[in-house]
């Protein structure tokens, strides 16, 4: 059920402990991957363009409860790694009450400020109408996507990595789709070609997907962490407990949602561009997401070692997974980066038909100048990992700010000049600052101490 990861040998912990990881977040970007895929090819350009805007904006929202619960989940990992069982347990209850507390508020902000939304991304008017129908649907999702990322992050935690995975990867199944002999199961097929509902279709196999996989993680938890489960005095205040949470989880929270705000007003000088950036940008992200995937991962995976091993004041260890983890992540991030620079061409093809040349002109401009870089983003991941855990969250905010700050003060200023060529040039060049500032930040070292 639970993995302790303060022992056996380092690399291969953590590597088989990402694994699960890995694919479990792969999976959760075919949610959409799907839509932008089936949208694209079978509604064409301005749906593309309009799916794509809108999962930037659920980015940022997701962010919001994601990073609250990767906060919290840090926290756990310490509990965890000093054995105070009683602790965990009051956590994991006051921290999945303030979770869903923080999202029911969320979700009836968006859908009261949904045209304001709107008008401040920019959204050309031919793309305005497909978007307002996506997002009224897709905005029911939310709950259950913070339900599902809560406890799969709690899980994570303590070291269980797995069920996450095949809870997603059965709504994933319905999702996408399977092709079984001469009939298509799945929803995104169904709902999009089979019932002819368009870019709503779309948007309802999604969130019916979502729900799926938030409720048979609640099933499991409630079922095998019976040891975990909450006990009546665990509702109390405890301000102590509180403050912990709200500490770590707002921090993420903060650092999560910047960078996804970063995004979002990125999206926003996209977008005035027209439709044909708009599509290439909608293709070129999933490309780019599904490439750096697995060392964001990663970083989730040696966050979790590295507080487990805070909680158990294991100083060396921490010093010997931290080596052997930017090596592993530089490896493979210079490994996909020669891999997108070199089929930059035929994976937005993937996305965009061959006759929208000028999209896939633009989608590849955008991926041999961003992707050759992503050993910046590997080791910011770490970065962000880190201090999460050994409580210094803070720094992941302020690395934040300067990679996402650089990234739209840059693109602000070169895409006048130079169009969006500027746009794609920021990205890199604001992962090296705040790579540089985080390194030398760790140079000072961290007290062992939880």
């Amino acid at each position: 059920m639970y993995q302790d990861l303060t022992k056996g040998k380092i690399g291969k912990t953590l590597i088989l402990f990402a694994l699960p990881m890995m694919a479990g977040n792969f999976l959760q970007q075919f949610y959409n991957i799907a839509d932008t895929l089936i949208v694209g090819r079978v509604l064409g350009r301005n749906a593309l363009a309009a799916v794509g805007s809108a999962y930037t904006l659920m980015t940022f929202l997701t962010s919001i409860f994601l990073g609250f619960s990767m906060g919290a989940g840090a926290l756990f990992s310490i509990y965890y790694g000093k054995g105070d069982k009683k602790s965990l347990s009051e956590a994991i209850t006051q921290g999945f009450l303030l979770n869903m507390g923080v999202t029911i508020v969320v979700n009836v902000m968006v859908y009261v400020l949904l045209e304001k939304l709107l008008v401040w991304l920019q959204i050309p008017a031919e793309v305005m109408d497909g978007m307002r129908q996506y997002l009224l649907i897709i905005f029911a999702g939310l709950i259950a996507s913070s339900v599902y990322n809560f406890f799969a992050c709690m899980l994570r935690a303590l070291g269980n990595s797995l069920v996450p995975l095949v809870f997603l990867g059965v709504s994933t199944v319905l999702n996408v789709g399977l092709e079984i002999g001469r009939a298509h199961v799945g929803l995104d097929i169904l709902f999009v070609i089979g019932f002819k509902a368009g870019i709503s279709g779309a948007a309802y196999a999604t969130i019916l997907s979502q729900y799926l996989s938030a409720i048979g993680i609640c099933i499991y938890v409630a079922i095998a962490c019976r040891d975990l489960r909450p006990k009546r005095d665990e509702f109390r205040w405890n301000k102590q407990m509180v403050g912990e949470l709200l500490n770590l989880s707002t921090m993420t929270c903060i650092q999560q949602s910047v960078m996804n705000l970063g995004i979002l007003m990125v999206q926003g000088l996209v977008n005035s561009f027209g439709a044909v950036t708009m599509a290439a940008f909608a293709a070129a992200v999933k490309i780019d997401t599904v490439a750096y995937l697995p060392v964001e991962d990663f970083g989730n995976a040696y966050a979790t070692f590295i507080a487990q091993n805070f909680g158990a004041e294991a100083r060396e260890r921490i010093k010997k997974g931290t080596k052997q983890a930017f090596a592993i992540s530089i490896l493979f991030a210079a490994i996909m980066s020669l891999v997108v620079c070199i089929f930059a061409q035929p994976l937005m093809q993937i996305f965009v038909g061959a006759s929208e040349t000028h999209v896939i002109a633009s989608g590849v401009q955008y991926l041999r100048i961003e992707g050759a870089c992503y050993v910046g983003i590997a080791c910011l991941f770490l970065l962000y990992g880190y201090y999460r855990a050994v409580k210094k969250a803070f720094m992941s905010v302020v690395l934040t700010v300067i990679s996402l700050g650089t990234r739209v003060l840059l693109a602000y200023l070169l895409a006048p000049g130079i169009g969006e060529i500027g746009i794609w040039m920021a990205i890199p060049i604001g992962w090296a600052l705040a790579d540089i500032t985080g390194l030398l930040y760790a140079r000072k070292g961290v007290q062992i101490r939880s």
